[in-house]
């Protein structure tokens, strides 16, 4: 009874969406423009507003030559303030919730604002998105018979004048829905523990006699929590101890080098694979199909979306476009303006448009997160496609990786240095790493030609990482736990570095 009124509910709010995004796939841009033009006109009393004259910005051009594109380290004074507790600084009101952020492992963090309206409009109302699309796709779904396991961020809510600080994840937890926790495991007392490695096993503890239908979070961290189920129970898969499980959603990164291990602890063809794409700083997309992986750009979430081709990123020719001016195959960078307050921001993040009509992404990357050392402009995409194709030809699975360059000393050649820790660790070490290069060179035609003949790179070179290597360096650096993520690609050593002198103790 209460499944088929759960049901009833979730088909009507279905049918409402389905209608509203049905509007911004047809009029994208109209809805764009008229987002943009809310929120400025809303946000024209604060500082940033008096600063750029919002009272009188009437179009998008108005708005573009008056606000700069901006990073965290530009706007960090205003954003330290809001955390004191000033009022109307970046958004009108006072800013209750700042998402803690580093972007990378490094020690500094970045403590992104996460408004009233960015909350509800935007964080719950993509989760909302999430379920009735998956649902909408699956019908005979049984999702609400069990409970979702989420995985989130390790660090509790620091709570001081009136602020509290903390994982976007703990942020969500602490603030959700009855109905939300209700159908939650594990309680938001262990969901929201600081100290991970108590964390792993009192979650574990928690949940196993629950009827979990559904997983939530980083396919790197849940295969930690996975593998400690089958640990602690001696089960063979997931199955045998969750048989109701039916759908796991991920996001945070590339799924691709995981979904062979997944594969293998959730044994069933009828087990889904949903994407989002959120960030501290919002939430940006959505799968809204069983087998497409492209992400459905979400338009009506009070996010403005800006865009700089990675062709031109960096340099002088480089341009800011709005999305009524993207194409299709191309690599861009995302500028956000958002119901948070962050106006022009730089996210960081790389996608490519898959379709313009109505606009589709895949993640491609980090802005900081490639390597151009040698004319190669390897991105983590073509890395991620390389390594799926290398791991079914030479069967392995990988837990964890990072690349770096050898820079050119005198005469020797670049090239670029793998450390790469296995689940499996491939049977030919060789073949694995010529059948990865080859890989690489098929994926990226720069890569290729700096290849080719060995003209400008050689062959790379790979290290097999010890068990835990990585794991170890993110407890070394604070960072253990689900929102924090490995650098994959580097045009510097520093992570490279780190990790082989770890990987020798």
């Amino acid at each position: 009874m209460a499944i088929a009124l759960i049901n009833s509910v979730v088909s009507w709010f279905l049918k409402k969406r389905i209608h509203d995004m049905e509007l911004f796939m047809k009029y994208p841009q109209e809805l764009q423009n008229n987002l943009l033009l809310d929120m400025v006109h809303y946000a024209k009393d604060t500082e940033i507003g008096r600063t750029y004259g919002f009272s009188s910005i009437r179009n998008y051009q108005d708005f573009i030559e008056r606000v700069p594109v901006t990073d965290y380290a530009e706007i960090q004074s205003h954003v330290e303030r809001s955390k004191a507790g000033e009022k109307n600084i970046l958004w009108p009101g006072d800013i209750k919730w700042f998402a803690v952020s580093s972007g990378t492992t490094s020690a500094r963090s970045k403590y992104i604002p996460v408004s009233d309206q960015s909350l509800e409009d935007c964080h719950y109302a993509a989760s909302k998105d999430l379920l009735c699309m998956y649902l909408h796709n699956n019908p005979n779904s049984k999702l609400f018979t069990g409970k979702g396991l989420r995985l989130g961020g390790s660090k509790k809510l620091d709570k001081q004048s009136g602020t509290a600080a903390g994982d976007l994840s703990s942020i969500l937890i602490d603030n959700m829905p009855f109905w939300a926790d209700y159908s939650s495991t594990p309680t938001n007392e262990v969901a929201l523990m600081a100290d991970w490695e108590r964390k792993m096993p009192a979650i574990v503890n928690g949940t196993l006699n629950e009827k979990v239908t559904s997983l939530a979070g980083v396919p790197s961290w849940m295969l930690v929590l996975l593998n400690n189920v089958l640990d602690k129970t001696g089960a063979q898969n997931i199955l045998e101890v969750w048989p109701e499980m039916e759908v796991f959603f991920h996001g945070g990164v590339s799924f691709d080098p995981y979904e062979g291990q997944f594969k293998k602890l959730l044994p069933s063809p009828s087990i889904k694979y949903y994407e989002t794409y959120n960030a501290s700083e919002g939430f940006f997309a959505i799968q809204d199909s069983n087998d497409n992986k492209e992400l459905l750009l979400m338009l009506d979430y009070g996010i403005f979306f800006e865009f700089i081709s990675m062709k031109t990123y960096g340099t002088p020719d480089e341009k800011v476009i709005p999305l009524s001016q993207v194409e299709e195959g191309e690599n861009y960078a995302v500028i956000i303006t958002t119901n948070a307050g962050l106006w022009r921001y730089a996210v960081g993040d790389t996608i490519r448009f898959t379709s313009v009509s109505p606009y589709r992404i895949k993640v491609t990357g980090r802005t900081k997160h490639h390597i151009n050392v040698f004319g190669e402009e390897l991105i983590i995409e073509n890395a991620e496609q390389a390594l799926k194709k290398t791991m079914a030809e030479v069967p392995c699975s990988i837990k964890d990786y990072t690349v770096a360059p050898i820079f050119m000393e005198g005469k020797e050649k670049g090239a670029h240095e793998w450390i790469i820790e296995f689940d499996t660790s491939p049977g030919d070490c060789d073949a694995f790493a010529k059948a990865l290069d080859t890989n690489l060179q098929l994926v990226n035609s720069d890569y290729e030609a700096k290849r080719n003949n060995n003209t400008t790179l050689n062959p790379p070179t790979i290290h097999h990482a010890k068990a835990d290597t990585f794991y170890n360096w993110l407890k070394e650096k604070n960072k253990l736990g689900g929102q924090h993520k490995i650098p994959r690609l580097s045009n510097s050593r520093e992570y490279m570095d780190e990790l082989l002198k770890m990987d020798r103790v």
